[in-house]
């Protein structure tokens, strides 16, 4: 490592006295050659398996004319939003499994901070439209098709996106605002607020304040509307007299409501405390849980028990197989 922090020298700039780290070194986990080859297999199979989930069942939406409608588009964009929130992060992570320079550069980590953020809190407001679309299907089927008119749906995505870049906006350039002069190993596989704000030399008492409020702002409104939408739905799904209906409705919602729990609650055990304390291989293991392996768990949750996709994949599969 010293020979490596010597040859980075060329990459520092001076600064009053100081040296600003201009270019950082992804540690990730310990440094055993046999793990990170197996890890760099695992995740690798995972990405592929991610692409090909969330990508092929954009196709479907697209393809199959009848999932043309509001539930299936939010879940198209679901599975685009996963696509690129894994593609952000796992290619630099497989590429630093097997080589030695581990370094990315100060725009670099910045454009991954970004993207990052971006694509996580797009997410966030998503999944809490995606629950506002199931209750005005179950509530009011027959007036879902103007309840959720086109323009409703696209506001809704539109807004998502609006609001994940903004938030990403605001903690990008508040993180790389702070000066880095110590230390340029980020103990983390990719580029998140809570390591790089541990090894910054400048005071991150207004960052963490802002981590701190902004995620929690955005998690409580998410799943106040989660929760309140379901309430709702529950009550409808309780008048409900055929079997039929409520089984399809417990079967939609659940997949939902599944995707969201696990999906918040890493997020919350990640930043909902203080940065100092983000040192160890369970907090990566966490971070990388929501960032990799649930856009891979997605397709499988919002697919496998709902009998129009799997109809439509049916469908594509025999007409590939012609």
């Amino acid at each position: 490592m010293d020979k490596l922090s010597s040859g980075l020298d060329i990459y520092r700039i001076p600064l009053k006295n100081k040296t600003e780290v201009t270019t950082f070194i992804l540690t990730g986990f310990r440094d055993d050659f046999e793990l990170q080859v197996f890890l760099f297999l695992l995740f690798l199979a995972i990405y592929l398996f991610t692409l090909i989930g969330n990508l092929g069942l954009v196709v479907l939406v697209i393809e199959d004319s009848w999932l043309h409608n509001p539930m299936y588009y939010f879940l198209s964009v679901l599975s685009f939003l996963d696509a690129c929130y894994s593609t952000v992060v796992t290619p630099k992570m497989l590429v630093n499994f097997l080589a030695k320079n581990k370094s990315i550069s100060f725009i670099g980590c910045a454009t991954q901070m970004l993207l990052f953020v971006t694509f996580g809190t797009t997410e966030c407001f998503l999944l809490a439209a995606m629950v506002y679309d199931h209750y005005v299907a179950i509530y009011s089927p027959l007036l879902y098709s103007v309840s959720m008119s086109p323009r409703v749906y696209m506001s809704l995505i539109t807004a998502s996106y609006v609001a994940g870049i903004l938030h990403a906006t605001i903690h990008t350039v508040a993180t790389f605002s702070l000066s880095f002069c110590g230390s340029n190993e980020i103990r983390h596989v990719f580029c998140d607020i809570p390591p790089l704000l541990a090894i910054s030399c400048s005071d991150t008492h207004t960052n963490q304040l802002l981590l701190f409020y902004f995620v929690g702002s955005i998690e409580i409104v998410t799943i106040l509307i989660v929760l309140i939408s379901y309430g709702f739905i529950l009550l409808a799904i309780l008048k409900m007299y055929s079997t039929k209906g409520r089984q399809k409705a417990f079967s939609t919602c659940g997949s939902h409501l599944t995707g969201v729990t696990i999906y918040h609650g890493t997020i919350l055990v990640s930043y909902m405390r203080p940065s100092s304390s983000y040192a160890s291989d369970h907090d990566i293991i966490v971070s990388i849980f929501y960032t990799i392996v649930i856009p891979m768990l997605n397709p499988i949750i919002y697919s496998l028990r709902n009998k129009e996709v799997k109809k439509a994949v049916k469908k594509m599969l025999k007409l590939a197989y012609k």
